[in-house]
């Protein structure tokens, strides 16, 4: 594989859980050298959750595992005058650094972005938060139910029944550290040009950036997206529909694609019935539509169904479990499960993620399996010029 985009650029990772290690996670895999900064007691938050109670007694908690490939790890106690020493010596040789504190904490500490552009103009900073840097909620705690509450996800998630509903996987946090990969990779692109950036990532708006429809419709057409469980609000038939075994999801967003699916199942005569014939009648008889496809599709499993109507070019799949989509061979093909061997503090074989990207054919990949806490204080401390004599002066200290 050709040399990786961040190859040479060295990162400090100072979050927590999950929007910003996702952040620095995406980053790894994109090249940088990422050292990831730890509280001295007790590290990363996320080194104590996740399903393996076991794992989450060893601070090796697979929500941990899970975003932390590739990095090395340092423990300091920042509080101390040795910990904010060790900290300002790395970012002299750094290239960007990632927090998500509260706004303010690092200010309050000595380490905010201004105190640390002393030591380094050209450092591209990051500040990962719930709801920004200003703003009447700056000081808010936000967690990712939280953030998906206030942006309105929940409201549109589920349908007239059930919503509002939280998407069942942390999307917000998820989102937060896509936008902060995004920006950071943006900033050290034109970093010789410009120095030092501070930027600023508030989870709330990252993700009412990403609701694009849902938000135009109302800032623009104004009207407000509604709850519409597994219906497309845009078009008709597109949604899940049952079949004689497991759920299908069809999208038949074009007319031809209408025509194409009544084809398939068999029911041609629907294309001619003045309530489907035309897109916007389709809206308006929309489950009457659906109840005579379901009819329809009765007579197979979806498994049956879903090759034929992409065969004849109406988008449609299967509705799987994580486990059934993790095993199908287009995505154990791709290289996006990584498995390390016996890995540290684990002691057994630990399969994780790698990032949805493929550059010149291959999945970026990280040599190192997740770190145990502080388990690279002592390598990078020499790597600063600490001797021997130094590191014993900080332990005692209690600063490493």
């Amino acid at each position: 594989m050709t040399t990786l985009p961040l190859h040479g650029r060295r990162v400090l990772d100072l979050t927590n859980v999950l929007a910003g290690p996702f952040a620095c996670h995406q980053l790894a895999h994109l090249g940088a050298e990422v050292i990831k900064v730890e509280a001295l007691r007790g590290g990363d938050l996320a080194r104590q959750l996740g399903a393996d109670a076991a794992l989450n007694q060893r601070h090796m908690g697979v929500s941990f595992l899970a975003q932390n490939a590739g990095k090395r790890s340092i423990a300091l106690d920042l509080k101390k005058p040795g910990g904010k020493a060790v900290l300002q010596r790395l970012v002299c040789g750094a290239d960007a650094l990632v927090e998500n504190f509260r706004p303010g904490v690092m200010d309050r500490l000595g380490l905010g972005y201004e105190a640390l552009l002393a030591h380094n103009p050209r450092l591209v900073y990051c500040a990962i938060s719930g709801f920004g840097q200003d703003g009447p909620l700056r000081d808010m705690p936000a967690y990712d139910q939280i953030v998906q509450g206030m942006a309105g996800v929940m409201s549109i998630t589920g349908d007239a029944r059930s919503a509002p509903l939280r998407v069942g996987f942390p999307v917000a946090d998820t989102i937060g550290g896509l936008t902060a990969a995004m920006a950071v990779c943006a900033a050290l692109a034109e970093r010789e040009r410009s120095g030092g950036r501070f930027i600023d990532v508030s989870m709330l708006e990252a993700v009412i950036a990403t609701m694009g429809w849902a938000v135009s419709n109302l800032l623009v057409a104004g009207r407000e997206a509604q709850p519409m469980g597994n219906e497309n609000a845009t078009a008709s038939p597109s949604g899940t529909f049952a079949t004689a075994q497991g759920l299908l999801n069809i999208a038949a967003n074009k007319q031809e694609q209408f025509e194409a699916l009544a084809r398939v199942i068999g029911r041609e005569d629907l294309t001619a019935d003045p309530r489907f014939a035309q897109r916007q009648a389709r809206l308006q008889h929309r489950f009457e539509l659906k109840a005579e496809i379901e009819a329809a599709l009765a007579a197979h499993p979806a498994e049956h169904w879903w090759p034929l109507l992409s065969a004849a070019g109406v988008p449609a799949g299967p509705v799987w479990s994580v486990a059934q989509a993790l095993e199908h061979p287009q995505v154990a093909a791709r290289g996006l499960v990584a498995t390390f061997t016996d890995a540290p503090g684990v002691g057994r074989d630990v399969s994780v993620l790698r990032t949805g990207v493929k550059l010149d054919g291959t999945a970026p990949a990280v040599e190192q399996p997740p770190p145990t806490l502080g388990q690279h204080t002592r390598d990078i401390l020499t790597e600063l010029g600490y001797d021997d004599a130094a590191v014993a002066a900080l332990q005692a200290e209690g600063a490493v």
